[in-house]
């Protein structure tokens, strides 16, 4: 394979499913109180003093329950079970000891834990089943000095809805997420966590310290850029965006990682922010078309919030493409084949005569569905007339190719369930059912576009690619995202 060409990247879970998550937040693993729910028994113990004169054990060793945080019915106070273990043989530290298969119960490696650990992890099972609540607890727990419980604290916020932290700001600390934002020791991780939460909690002149770090030369002012930029902008409003223009999508020396990262951000904004005016969303994104080598990274949004004035920009993209901008062609097609507008239509015909193996590569991992337009349906779409956005009904310009970027996989990681009159981040089927379709089908396009991308000369699909030569590779911690 060319070595130029490399991996492309794809969502492999819907964005719904991801979307309702905390927007800038992975979670490291699953939180206690979730392995927890899986467990049949999890108790607290202590190490079995042997007569032996070894003082390490590589191998199995026997603890006695101390006492039972899950499944009384299955072991009992001063029962001594065995479990593999790595340590000193002698210790006064007390264990984390859970268990699965109650009939014959197998128990996992043993975690040393403090006496506030053992606290915590009593109450874990007792908190009410309420997200809110429970992240009232979980939140004095951010940054606690036992990074177990810092840890855990942490993945419970990731994976908390976005609604739910919101709703958490009459009982945060804004003056603590401050301190936070501000100590260029923290991680990526929970600085993006403090970031969005500062959103939540922080005043307008919070803005200010924010823009600072913003224009700051020092990679660790930047540190979870995608969350600082969206913070920003919740707290700025509409005005903060000529800022993230100038810094991040008009300069062409911006960095590849800090461009995608005001993407990001602006997609958040246009998806679930609430903050900004889509249509100024959308003009911002414009300057990324006069960036052609980056310009496949925004073209699918443009498309999924029905911004058709840019049929003309696409078709030059498209006949100016050269090795380092080749694979804006296949989004650019799918832009056209997904607009109403007979305009588009004609131009598809026009780029086919150019590049007749993009359109086929276009078609063939992104096949259009059966359009199955409502007589009820009142929702607007947008049309091009003199360079400006107009409104258009569905019964007036509703064809199979707007649905183009609708349903299947979105290879943004973005939700195109709007197009089909849903409000955005909803889906019409039972999330787990949506996420497990939508992975198989995201690793059977996977293979599939390996093998072509192995076989074809140029190995351009189109989609957001990591380029080994023209861009820093970036790997999303989050919902992929992407």
């Amino acid at each position: 394979m060319n070595a130029r060409i490399v991996l492309t990247l794809i969502a492999l879970f819907p964005a719904a499913t991801i979307a309702s998550m905390c927007p800038f937040c992975a979670a490291v693993k699953q939180t206690l109180r979730q392995e927890f729910e899986s467990m049949d028994a999890v108790a607290i113990g202590e190490i079995e003093a042997t007569d032996g004169k070894a003082t390490e054990i590589d191998g199995n060793a026997k603890f006695r329950i101390l006492k039972i945080v899950k499944g009384a019915e299955h072991v009992r106070v001063d029962q001594v079970i065995e479990a593999s273990y790595f340590g000193p043989s002698k210790t006064t530290k007390h264990f984390l000891l859970m268990g699965v298969d109650p009939e014959k119960l197998l128990w996992s490696s043993p975690i040393p834990i403090t006496a506030k650990a053992e606290a915590y992890l009593e109450k874990v099972p007792t908190l009410p089943d309420d997200t809110l609540e429970r992240l009232k607890f979980f939140q004095d727990y951010l940054e606690d000095e036992d990074t177990l419980l810092a840890r855990d604290a942490y993945d419970e916020f990731a994976i908390a809805p976005y609604e739910q932290v919101k709703a958490l700001k009459p009982a945060m600390n804004r003056k603590q997420i401050i301190a936070w934002v501000e100590d260029d020791k923290m991680t990526a991780d929970r600085k993006r966590l403090y970031y969005t939460m500062l959103g939540v909690c922080g005043e307008p002149g919070d803005a200010d310290l924010l823009e600072k770090r913003l224009k700051s030369d020092k990679a660790e002012a930047k540190t979870g850029l995608d969350a600082l930029i969206a913070c920003y902008l919740t707290l700025k409003g509409d005005s903060g965006l000529p800022l993230i223009e100038d810094l991040f999508l008009k300069n062409q020396k911006s960095q590849y990682a800090e461009t995608y990262s005001a993407i990001m951000a602006l997609r958040f904004h246009g998806t679930e922010g609430g903050v900004l005016q889509r249509d100024k969303i959308v003009l911002s994104l414009h300057h990324l078309l006069e960036r052609p080598e980056l310009a496949d990274l925004v073209i699918p949004d443009l498309a999924r919030w029905e911004d058709w004035s840019q049929i003309d920009r696409m078709v030059e993209l498209f006949k100016n493409a050269d090795e380092s901008s080749s694979w804006v062609r296949v989004p650019v097609i799918n832009y056209l084949r997904s607009c109403p507008l007979p305009k588009a239509g004609l131009k598809l015909e026009e780029l086919e005569k150019i590049d007749p193996k993009a359109i086929q590569r276009a078609k063939t991992f992104f096949p259009l569905p059966a359009a199955q337009p409502s007589k009820g349906d009142s929702s607007m779409k947008h049309g091009e007339k003199g360079g400006e956005v107009l409104a258009k009904t569905d019964s007036e310009a509703t064809t199979d190719r707007q649905l183009a970027f609708a349903g299947g996989i979105d290879a943004l990681g973005v939700n195109f369930g709007a197009e089909r009159g849903l409000p955005l981040g909803q889906v019409p089927m039972n999330r787990l059912m949506l996420a497990s379709v939508g992975s198989l089908a995201a690793f059977s396009l996977a293979i599939a576009m390996w093998l072509i991308l192995s076989k074809s000369e140029s190995g351009q699909m189109g989609l957001i690619v990591v380029r080994t030569e023209t861009r820093e590779t970036i790997l999303e911690e989050r919902r992929v995202e992407v």
